[in-house]
């Protein structure tokens, strides 16, 4: 008689606490800035203006006029922004020559600089501090948003990517509502800390600094880019858990050995090979439309919703921070479903949800007006609108670059990626009918994505990069011509 074996686990189940500390210290450091740098220059919008006032003051013996300390506000909000698309151009050069992980040991440099400028920028009475500081606060963002993402999904197993690289908008919105709270008036917020408020990026800096070095890299860029077996066998083992990790070390030596001898590709060749045509398309559309959709509008408009709604003035701060929890609760929701339903559902949902709340709030702010609970019906799809973001573009379209494109590729499409973003962020305003044409763009993302997006869930690179062939060659064969997904060999962009 036989004797009965253990059921195995699924790999799943298995996997050790060094993926979960690689997320965690890639995400402090990482989209965590963004959304924490991103919301904490909400509070101490008068005081810098007030110190920006009083500087000129100090140094002409005339005040500054008002339209001219409202265009330094601007500046000192804009640069933030203009550094990421600095730093989105620098994260492709970064990821192939240094590396994923050292590329964010790297970045901190960046925030070390600007938090010493934002920490003694009041002392030295100088308002220029501050601009550059913010400057170089959005060149560390634009960094650490292109890399963190392909960093965490080049080190997940398949059954798991999609999940960890959902990760990066969970740190998102976990640093949009820390740099809320923080900010208020009774921690950071007041006239006297704001200095403090804008140097605690700091922290997260350090934390990263003293946790990353301790985590391996990427084990695809270590085998594929590098070639070094040893080191990736190492990496996968720690990642995993388990020494059994053979079968996908295969897997990736199949994709080295599918893309042997080429080197990196440079943005501008994305959209002259035909074969990354559908990859490139939808890499363009889906990022245009989460940056596009409104939610950013959403946010500045909600302020004044609130109010409207009756909410006292000083009350406001805490409704702002019920939105950046709401938006958290929304990506760790994602993420614990993206592997069940794919990415293709979350998208069509989230871009479908946010065209039906974003009519309803068009229709409940033109009405407030006439019927007083409109201005409640207004607060209540502000709330459903950022949890419709939230589930599904504000995580998914994020991963897109890692999954659509290959290991030769992928530096150059997260660069793409990132420049659009960045730029995008320059389009902000909002009346009551403005908001009309962001409705648009959801309905086309809704569209474009059950149209034209192959679904990636339970993939690995190389199978995704085999259905993009078929996809973007309908009538042709892959056999004996095509020979799988180029993969850099050198370090030359």
């Amino acid at each position: 008689m036989e004797e009965d074996e253990p059921p195995l686990q699924p790999r799943t189940q298995i996997q050790g606490r060094v993926l979960f500390l690689t997320i965690c210290a890639a995400g402090i450091g990482g989209t965590f800035q963004f959304g924490y740098n991103l919301s904490i220059i909400n509070a101490p919008t008068l005081h810098i203006q007030k110190f920006t006032n009083d500087t000129w003051r100090a140094r002409t013996g005339w005040p500054l006029p008002d339209h001219l300390v409202l265009l330094v506000w601007s500046l000192i909000v804009s640069l933030y922004p203009l550094g990421g698309l600095f730093g989105a151009l620098l994260a492709g050069p970064f990821a192939i020559m240094l590396g994923r992980k050292k590329s964010l040991l790297v970045n901190n440099v960046f925030v070390v600089a600007a938090a010493v400028l934002f920490g003694f920028s009041c002392r030295a009475g100088s308002f220029e501090m501050i601009m550059l500081g913010r400057l170089l606060m959005g060149m560390s963002a634009g960094v650490s948003m292109n890399i963190q993402p392909m960093y965490l999904g080049e080190s997940a197993p398949k059954e798991l990517r999609g999940a960890v690289a959902m990760t990066s908008a969970i740190f998102t919105a976990l640093g949009i509502v820390m740099g809320q709270v923080v900010g208020l008036r009774e921690l950071l917020g007041g006239p006297q800390a704001w200095p403090l408020l804008l140097a605690s990026c700091l922290v997260p800096g350090v934390l990263q600094l003293a946790s990353l070095p301790l985590l391996p890299e990427s084990p695809r860029y270590v085998l594929i880019d590098r070639g070094d077996r040893a080191t990736c066998l190492a990496a996968l083992q720690r990642l995993r858990g388990t020494t059994e990790v053979m079968v996908e070390l295969a897997e990736l030596e199949e994709e080295r050995a599918a893309c042997q001898g080429r080197r990196a590709r440079r943005p501008w060749e994305l959209f002259k090979d035909s074969a990354l045509r559908r990859q490139v398309i939808s890499l363009v559309v889906l990022g245009s439309a989460m940056e596009l959709c409104g939610n950013d509008a959403i946010y500045a408009y909600a302020s004044s919703v609130f109010h409207e709604a009756g909410i006292p003035q000083d009350k406001v701060q805490y409704a702002i921070v019920g939105t950046g929890c709401c938006e958290l609760l929304a990506a760790f929701i994602s993420c614990l479903v993206i592997e069940r339903v794919g990415r293709r559902v979350l998208l069509i949902g989230g871009y479908c949800l946010m065209t039906w709340w974003g009519s309803v709030f068009t229709v409940a702010l033109c009405l407030q007006s006439s019927f007083p609970w409109m201005s409640y019906l207004a607060v209540s799809c502000i709330f459903a609108f950022i949890l419709s973001f939230g589930i599904g573009p504000a995580g998914v379209t994020g991963i897109l670059a890692t999954e659509l494109f290959d290991q030769m590729a992928r530096p150059a499409a997260y660069m793409v990626c990132g420049t659009l973003m960045w730029t995008m962020l320059f389009l902000e305003g909002l009346s009551h009918f403005l908001y009309v044409p962001f409705l648009g763009v959801c309905v086309c993302g809704a569209i474009y994505t059950g149209f034209f997006l192959p679904e990636t869930k339970g993939k690995t690179f190389l199978e995704i990069s085999e259905e993009l062939h078929r996809l973007n060659f309908p009538g042709q064969s892959q056999d004996p011509m095509w020979k799988g997904p180029e993969v850099i060999q050198s370090t030359e962009l």
